[in-house]
């Protein structure tokens, strides 16, 4: 198995084209041993990107992969870290994308790493109450200061991004490189659409997340919540009620059941499938995944083997069980 790396955006920094990151896994489900053993099996298929956040599991995440990272002794030129800033803690201060907090939510995310600089720092949500140009000054502040490489946003709309780049322009200063985005099967507009002029005119590098839409498209819910799976522990019972509440889920569960299919022709599992699909799509420049034990993480990363499987007729047969396909690029006007 030969993992791909590509470009992340119009940079020079090459991401493999699955990762690995902790969301709802690490100190939920992972701690620092299990957690070193999953991200060592994802780091010998060739994964370098690891993602994080401030809020994942209040900062412990990121004390969990700091610790797994130290253990594992890679040097740090052989992997990619991230961290995302919005939701640091309950104070008036502690959240948004202030000069200040961004500041000190990064230095705070380097001691809990334990890591003089990270690679990627993401906006973890547009903030609707400071000025771009603040937030723009301010990451440029963290890269100018050694703590981090590249600055990126997440959720952010297309407009968004645009004003954050022409306020960047106006100043000499450095805009956003990359965008996480939600990717999956069932949400493509987004990724496929909205952000086409800007991967096409500015290089919009996108390192997207939930490929497997929360475990629905791994098909392990096809016939009903199994005994021991995520959705049945207590601390997921927000992620169980979001999918019983979705008056789409059981329709979407008739569309996997049939995806399924597909994947074993193709001699892989539905996760596999959905993952690769995920990274096929040119405007993807990595999708994380994520895993609660290193089996599961043997398996994701295996799903590149899928991708030159994925043939224009395979990509039809995808297509007419979704049903979802957003409008062409080529009807995408930028504003």
């Amino acid at each position: 198995m030969d993992m791909p790396y590509r470009y992340l955006g119009r940079s020079g920094l090459k991401v493999s084209a699955l990762s690995f990151g902790s969301w709802v896994t690490f100190d939920h489900q992972l701690d620092v041993g299990p957690a070193r053993d999953a991200m060592a099996a994802a780091f010998d298929a060739g994964c370098n990107f690891f993602d994080n956040a401030e809020v994942y599991a209040a900062g412990q995440s990121e004390v969990i992969m700091g610790k797994a990272l130290a253990e594992l002794g890679w040097g740090r030129d052989e992997y990619i870290v991230s961290t995302k800033i919005f939701w640091g803690g309950q104070g008036p201060n502690q959240r948004g994308l202030s000069r200040k907090h961004i500041v000190e939510g990064v230095d705070a995310a380097r001691a809990r790493f334990g890591l003089d600089h990270l690679d990627l720092v993401f906006c973890h949500r547009p903030d609707l109450h400071t000025p771009i140009e603040e937030t723009v000054r301010a990451m440029n502040h963290i890269i100018d200061r050694g703590w981090a490489f590249y600055w990126g946003t997440s959720e952010w709309s297309a407009d968004q991004l645009r004003e954050a780049w022409r306020v960047a322009d106006r100043l000499g200063l450095i805009g956003p490189l990359m965008e996480q985005p939600q990717y999956h099967m069932f949400h493509r507009e987004r990724v496929e659409r909205e952000y086409a002029a800007l991967v096409r005119d500015k290089g919009l590098g996108t390192t997207t997340w939930s490929p497997l839409a929360s475990g629905l498209l791994t098909g392990k819910y096809n016939d009903g919540i199994p005994d021991g799976s995520r959705l049945t522990l207590p601390q997921y019972s927000w992620l169980k009620d979001r999918m019983l509440a979705d008056p789409d889920t059981p329709a979407k569960i008739e569309k996997v059941r049939a995806l399924t299919h597909i994947a074993t022709d193709l001699g892989g599992t539905m996760a596999q499938l959905a993952l690769a699909w995920a990274a096929r799509h040119p405007h993807v420049s990595t999708v994380i995944t994520g895993a609660s034990r290193t089996s599961q993480v043997v398996e994701n990363m295996n799903a590149i083997t899928l991708l030159p499987k994925l043939t224009p007729d395979v990509l039809e047969r995808i297509e007419a069980v979704l049903g979802n396909r957003p409008a062409r690029e080529d009807d995408f006007r930028d504003g």
